[in-house]
């Protein structure tokens, strides 16, 4: 039996950017979405699933399948930024800065929507379809805080896939990418030390903003001059905070940023190697000075083979000329690799361009927009994948 999956899409397409449209008025900041995971379930158990929440803020639903075989795990992430919006939709956010501007409320919308789908076509599935509700995307530890909640067993789950809103692929497209995706981040904080005194008499003091400038460059000099250039890494420093006054020689400073690799070695140096310059510095200028270095998202790294079957889904659904083969990893970060840690899959980029409905500002920003016609699309390519993952197992 023939299943169009595209059709199956297009026929609820005014009910996933109905969806969608609830959620972007409606968004809600990291660990705070109880709003969107009561809509989230509510809908799920519409369709007569058994839709749990989890870890608080995050819903998991199981699709049974007539057949026994693998289980797919599908994630959408589901938490917003803390921008306020400057678009002019009827549907803007309703929140006072907050703002769904990456995209998960499409996410969410387009797995929704899916689920439909799956619900509609389960007694031809050959194994199960986990659908994965993820809160705390934005703040890096939603995916392992899901995990540690049990979200990836009974059933375990054999492979995970997921996908993400790019206004810079033209929407009908889908990027691919085998491998390293996206980069491994370390946030951290840095604590300087030194001793106040008057501005004219520095000599009697340690300026602890000098110390922190070397520290800068230092950090600095690390990536251009320790890390291979053929390789990737930053160290960006994002917040300074120090001082009292204008003619007083600062006795703290504090930091922060984020490290982002995507080699798991280089990301294993640089943590090691970032606590010896930065005490270094601060010992040499007479100071003190400490890291504190977090442990957080995961680099993404999609594997080849279930990558080109996303490729072969594509081409399958929507045509050779819509699959995007992608040259070049993000140092962006995306916590959805914890999950391919443990069941490897893809997570690929589906695109939401196009100028005539002025969807073409960059992720983050506060006009962000989309290509609505998008969500259909992903929502279907969900389901080809998943059927054709479990078909391709079954093969096996």
């Amino acid at each position: 039996m023939h299943l169009d999956f595209l059709q199956a899409a297009k026929d609820i397409q005014d009910e996933i950017i109905e969806i969608r449209r609830h959620l972007h008025q409606h968004p809600e900041l990291s660990k705070k979405e109880y709003e969107t995971t009561d809509y989230i379930q509510s809908y799920l158990i519409g369709l007569g699933l058994d839709a749990k929440k989890i870890q608080d803020t995050g819903v998991v639903a199981l699709i049974e399948g007539q057949e026994p075989g693998p289980t797919v795990g599908l994630r959408a992430d589901i938490d917003a930024l803390s921008i306020m919006e400057a678009t002019d939709l009827p549907f803007r956010s309703q929140n006072p800065n907050v703002m769904h501007a990456c995209g998960h409320d499409c996410h969410t919308a387009a797995l929704m929507g899916a689920a439909k789908i799956l619900v509609k076509y389960r007694q031809y599935l050959q194994g199960n379809v986990k659908l994965i509700f993820q809160p705390d995307e934005e703040q890096g530890g939603g995916a392992k805080h899901m995990i540690a909640g049990g979200v990836m067993e009974n059933p375990k789950v054999d492979a995970t896939f997921g996908a993400h809103m790019n206004p810079l692929l033209p929407v009908g497209s889908v990027g691919i990418m085998p491998g390293k995706a996206y980069a491994a981040s370390n946030p951290f904080e840095i604590t300087v030390k030194g001793k106040s005194s008057h501005g004219a008499k520095p000599h009697l003091g340690i300026d602890a903003i000098v110390i922190a400038a070397q520290i800068i460059n230092g950090i600095q000099a690390y990536v251009s001059r320790q890390v291979d250039p053929l390789d990737n890494a930053l160290v960006t420093v994002g917040t300074i905070q120090g001082g009292t006054g204008r003619n007083i020689l600062a006795q703290e400073v504090k930091m922060a940023g984020i490290i982002r690799t995507l080699d798991p070695a280089l990301r294993k140096k640089t943590v090691e190697t970032l606590p010896e310059i930065i005490g270094g510095i601060a010992k040499a200028m007479g100071g003190e000075a400490s890291i504190n270095i977090i442990v957080s998202s995961s680099g993404v790294f999609n594997d080849a083979a279930r990558t080109e079957l996303v490729g072969n889904s594509v081409k399958k659904l929507l045509g050779e000329k819509s699959l995007i083969h992608m040259d070049n990893p993000t140092m962006g970060t995306e916590d959805f690799g914890s999950y391919l840690e443990l069941a490897p899959g893809s997570f690929f980029q589906m695109g939401i361009r196009n100028p005539e409905k002025g969807a073409v500002h960059p992720l983050h920003s506060d006009q962000f927009m989309v290509d609505e016609d998008a969500l259909p699309l992903l929502s279907a390519l969900h389901v080809q994948v998943v059927f054709d993952y479990l078909a391709e197992a079954k093969g096996k």
